[in-house]
């Protein structure tokens, strides 16, 4: 593919038309009337670029663009919040929309082109789909998991993938609030029999939080914010975490799963899908509950044992449970939870005092708008300077922001195989010139090397690119100028 040349009229065909500048004098054009910024604000390390957005960036920073904008695809699925959708059409990127994901025969042709992925935790991205997306160097998961994407095979191939740990913390930990007290009152047993025209005045069975002890498995950015709040409801608080962490409050952390599960009147998940937490909670977790106990799992599906949970609750070891997540998901909106979805399905919508919600923990608008935000900021970073803070599958490495009185620098980013003498080969390549800056970082199999040259023009820009393409250790290579 042709690369649109500067005017100095150097022409420059490439196999991969994003990894190299094509566009050194681009100047973007100005906002809208109202706006102080005059030039992107992905240009500036992590710590300013937050500020940037809102007008304050300095005018002094150099304009790094590996492309012309508005030659950048970008396919958003499962209904990206517009927040994040403004800032990348607002970069001059091509952006394209959908509310929904897509099977995986269409979405395999639907990325054959694109260069930028968004999605959610419906799109599943195996190898299969990766393999076919030629063009793509960042995939964008807009929610906390990203167990929806085949991490290892992505960064083998030098595909970036980020996330946002930490935008939907406080709306799953009020959810969780809202359940201990709706399964205390048992409040959607009463909702539905009124619904029926029933009217079923009871106390039995019903209890007030307070005084209760609310066990917290997973004291992450959820489990310790939801920690905080039930202790404000005047619920005493103990949690089991594979590390030892300090504790909010007066929360107490216990040294086994066992014991927790046998002191807690209600047990909340906030766990990741592992190996490790494939079906936790089973028949053998259920018999050291407390008889009358309750179970919240908002984490993954996978780490419950749902058969044993039925089993639990028609028995009355289980008083009610609250789940938000499943084995097994429907990929869209529609009349299709029930057996052929999980073998179990019908059982479970059976059961009394069991709150079953379609996986919308993060699902406020709060949260996703700042999902919404956090990744998009992520993907502009990657993209225009090949900032990787906050990767999920590669090193984090970043270099502060060249100025223009730089003028005739570039940035070199080589990722590439994690394997004895690479370095001593790059700088080999990188030692004509002069290397103002340079930082490596390795992660597994893959490392992630970031050097700004000063002093090149744009005939040993070329050089450089292509001495490092030939490297056998390269994945990918991207100049930056």
């Amino acid at each position: 593919m042709d690369i649109k040349h500067p005017p100095n009229g150097l022409a420059k065909t490439l196999s991969n038309s994003l990894n190299v500048s094509s566009s050194p004098d681009f100047t973007r054009p100005s906002p809208s009337s109202g706006s102080a910024m005059q030039s992107s604000p992905s240009f500036l390390n992590h710590s300013q670029g937050q500020f940037a957005r809102r007008g304050t960036i300095s005018a002094f920073l150099k304009q790094l663009k590996p492309f012309n904008t508005e030659d950048v695809k970008i396919l958003l699925l499962e209904n990206i919040n517009k927040s994040g959708q403004d800032i990348l059409r607002q970069q001059g990127y091509q952006v394209e929309a959908l509310k929904t994901s897509l099977p995986e025969h269409e979405l395999i042709e639907k990325i054959k082109d694109v260069h930028v992925l968004g999605i959610r935790s419906k799109t599943k991205l195996t190898s299969k789909v990766l393999e076919e997306a030629k063009n793509l160097i960042v995939v964008g998961c807009f929610c906390i998991g990203t167990n929806q994407v085949d991490l290892h095979y992505a960064a083998a191939h030098g595909i970036t993938v980020f996330n946002s740990p930490f935008s939907n913390s406080r709306s799953v930990a009020e959810l969780v609030i809202a359940e201990v007290i709706t399964l205390a009152r048992q409040l959607g047993d009463r909702s539905n029999e009124l619904h029926q025209g029933r009217w079923n005045k009871v106390s039995a069975g019903c209890w007030e939080v307070r005084g209760k002890t609310l066990g917290i498995v997973g004291y992450g950015h959820i489990g310790s914010q939801l920690s905080v709040l039930a202790e404000s409801m005047g619920m005493s608080v103990i949690f089991y975490d594979v590390l030892n962490l300090m504790s909010l409050g007066t929360a107490r952390q216990k040294h086994s799963l066992a014991e927790l599960l046998q002191d807690a009147d209600f047990v909340t998940l906030h766990v990741p899908e592992l190996a490790e937490t494939k079906n936790m909670i089973g028949a053998e977790q259920f018999q050291l509950m407390r008889n009358g106990s309750y179970l919240i799992n908002n984490s993954r599906g996978s780490v419950v044992d749902i058969q044993a949970l039925i089993d639990a609750s028609r028995s009355g070891k289980l008083a009610g449970a609250a789940l938000d997540v499943y084995p097994n998901e429907p990929a869209a909106n529609g009349d299709y939870f029930n057996n052929e979805l999980n073998s179990w399905t019908l059982a479970l919508r059976s059961l009394k005092n069991v709150v079953l919600t379609p996986h919308i923990g993060g699902s406020t608008e709060e949260a996703q708008r700042a999902i919404g935000v956090e990744v998009s900021d992520a993907l502009v970073g990657y993209v225009n300077e090949g900032v990787t803070l906050g990767a999920c599958n590669l090193p984090e490495v970043n270099l502060r922001s060249l100025t223009k009185d730089e003028p005739n620098h570039c940035r070199v980013i080589y990722i590439h195989k994690n394997i004895p003498g690479v370095l001593r080969r790059v700088n080999e390549i990188l030692g004509d010139h002069n290397v103002d800056k340079q930082m490596s970082d390795s992660r597994g199999e893959v490392a992630y090397l970031m050097a700004d040259i000063s002093d090149v023009d744009v005939h040993q820009i070329k050089d450089m690119y292509e001495a490092l393409e030939e490297l056998s250790s390269c994945i990918r290579t991207r100049v930056l100028y």
